[in-house]
């Protein structure tokens, strides 16, 4: 019998808003919904249904953390997509470091997304790549979370070294299908991140198949940047992108 481990007040998953269009959130790695419910309640009050599933072993306990793979994470975000897509027309995927990766794995999949918005999309994570995992740790020490204003995030203290070795493996398994992705992308990224090199999402919009992209520097926030000084600034280039092709997904 697997064991069931309680949510961590304040990381569950959480829907809001009525709209036809949806957004769909997704957390990074080691991450939880808490990390982006502040941009997601002002996406809900723009009228937009919102939806941040909470990925497989996040937000629980470590050793929950510890039995998940890639696989389950992808899955999770799909479970997402099928919740909003019974309400409504259309779904974009705002998708935070990991989150930007999932969504771009499954849209190279073919999931029927409308657009994608990346933030700091996790394409290359240097420290782990520094990584020698037949003989590192078996859990690796998390550093504080990476945002420049004074902020709380929820997050676990230490990282399994497998799932370090998971997301390394999405991120090799994405890379290669960026090209055969075709749907409307926002690529926004921070110029100062010290998880996630910058150049990341530049190479992103050099890479990505679609045609209908745009880049946008965020100037005063680090990595976790649902979180920080740009938060304003995130939730109205999102809404711009979205309400565009939105409205060019119903005119056809």
């Amino acid at each position: 019998m697997s064991m069931v481990y309680p949510v961590i007040p304040g990381a569950e998953a959480f829907s809001l808003g009525r709209g036809s269009v949806g957004i769909l959130l997704c957390h990074g790695f080691n991450a939880t919904p808490q990390s982006v419910r502040a941009v997601g309640e002002q996406f809900a009050e723009h009228g937009f249904s919102v939806y941040a599933p909470r990925l497989h072993g996040h937000g629980t306990d470590v050793r929950e953390f510890e039995a998940t793979t890639a696989d389950d994470w992808k899955q999770s975000l799909r479970d997402g997509f099928d919740q909003l897509a019974g309400r409504c027309e259309s779904i974009f995927i705002v998708g935070q470091s990991m989150g930007a990766t999932l969504a771009l794995s499954l849209a190279a999949e073919g999931l029927p997304a409308a657009g994608i918005i990346t933030i700091n999309a996790a394409l290359s994570v240097p420290a782990y790549e520094a990584l020698a995992f037949t003989d590192c740790p078996v859990y690796l020490p998390e550093s504080a979370p990476d945002i420049k204003q004074p902020a709380f995030e929820i997050i676990y203290d230490f990282v399994p070294a497998v799932c370090a070795s998971e997301l390394l493996r999405l991120i090799d398994e994405t890379r290669p299908h960026l090209a055969t992705i075709q749907i409307p992308t926002l690529i926004l990224y921070s110029a100062e991140d010290h998880v996630v090199p910058p150049a990341c999402s530049d190479d992103l919009y050099r890479t990505i198949g679609a045609t209908e992209k745009r880049s946008f520097c965020l100037l005063d926030s680090y990595h976790v940047a649902t979180l920080d000084h740009d938060q304003k600034t995130i939730v109205r280039e999102t809404l711009q992108f979205v309400e565009q092709y939105s409205q060019l997904t119903r005119t056809g």
